[in-house]
């Protein structure tokens, strides 16, 4: 199960509840849940009602959703989140987000009082930096605490280490800025800390080229600097790296030929670790991608949202629910646990999938 964010944490201390639980158990037979984004700190915050993992009340109430879903035979990873410039002044009483750069992303941010457009960030300090790349290791550090098997990177889309990444939003004349190397030093500063407190086994990434909009478009660097990164992520023999295929029109771009299944073909043969596929996936695209060898593992998303036994569904050819897109970016229980499942059977104590949790890392 792909990570998605359903904006359900809406308490004072952006913590998990026993609604979190009962959503996240009933996909359990996912066999691996990455969690919904997660920020590591208060300065990560920029999408009203998303929950952290900064706090001693956020780490409780994600322990209680990893124990919901570990008794249910499944294993949890947290995906750890900075929003830098997607945030916005409402979460700062008036400050400003910060970024590689002062480059207004040119997006939507998701406040307590509805989306707004961004605004132009203020540039971190070297300081900023050094404290953001400690702040994702504590999160690490309290994802196992709070009972996940492992953590995943989001180091994908509009959010800070791709602010970093992004030349049209990373201006920066130091060490953090220029060259590709220089823009990726951000996110592997981060890999490596983080790598101080979880084993490589259990740590996954999700990255990739996009071309969305603004200062997102793609560029002459966006296909050459992801190249760079993604060979340079076999040094750290982690979990996995989750790609996103195309998810907007990449026609007449630098990206062209990553349409479809190019993103996977063109990445394979450069990553040696296990691939997840995300995006637009079926199961005959996801069983394609594995029998052919550009996937090891495919991530489904949207079709969790409506279908929490969805390998269920899967295995007896039966229809899919469809999704109720008011109540997806909303709050309380209507069309979060609600959606009807074709049956409620979960392994037992002695099942082997239930034993397995205890004796391998998975994906490792």
């Amino acid at each position: 199960m792909a990570p998605l964010t359903r904006m359900r944490a809406s308490n004072s201390k952006h913590a998990p509840t026993q609604l979190h639980a009962e959503y996240y158990a009933q996909r359990a037979s996912a066999g691996l849940i990455i969690g919904e984004c997660t920020e590591i700190s208060p300065d990560a915050y920029g999408w009203a009602d998303t929950p952290g993992l900064w706090n001693a009340e956020q780490i409780r109430g994600w322990r209680g959703v990893t124990d919901a879903v570990h008794n249910r035979g499944s294993f949890m990873y947290a995906q750890l989140w900075h929003t830098g410039a997607m945030s916005h002044p409402d979460f700062f009483d008036g400050a400003l987000p910060m970024s590689a750069s002062n480059v207004n992303p040119e997006q939507e941010s998701v406040t307590p009082s509805g989306k707004k457009p961004t605004v132009t960030p203020r540039p971190m300090s070297k300081d900023e930096i050094r404290q953001t790349v400690t702040d994702f290791g504590t999160a690490a550090k309290n994802a196992m605490e709070a009972g996940f098997d492992g953590v995943q990177i989001q180091a994908n889309y509009l959010y800070l280490i791709a602010q970093f990444l992004n030349s049209a939003t990373n201006l920066r004349t130091d060490e953090y800025g220029g060259s590709t190397v220089n823009r990726a030093r951000f996110l592997f500063e981060i890999i490596e800390t983080v790598l101080e407190f979880v084993e490589p086994g259990r740590v996954g990434i999700k990255i990739g080229p996009m071309n969305v909009s603004g200062a997102f478009v793609a560029n002459a660097d966006t296909l050459p600097d992801m190249e760079y990164v993604i060979k340079k992520l076999n040094d750290y023999n982690l979990a996995h790296l989750l790609m996103m295929g195309a998810t907007t029109d990449f026609t007449g771009g630098p990206l062209e030929h990553l349409a479809g299944d190019g993103m996977f073909q063109h990445f394979r043969l450069l990553y040696r670790g296990h691939l997840i596929a995300n995006v637009e996936m079926t199961q005959e695209r996801g069983n394609r991608l594995i029998k052919t060898g550009l996937a090891d593992s495919i991530a489904f998303g949207r079709p969790y949202i409506a279908n929490p036994d969805l390998p269920e569904r899967f295995l007896t050819g039966a229809t899919l629910n469809e999704v109720s897109w008011p109540t997806v970016y909303a709050s309380g229980p209507e069309g979060y646990i609600d959606y009807p499942a074709m049956q409620r059977s979960f392994p037992d104590e002695a099942s082997p999938t239930r034993a397995r949790r205890h004796t391998e890392p998975l994906l490792s």
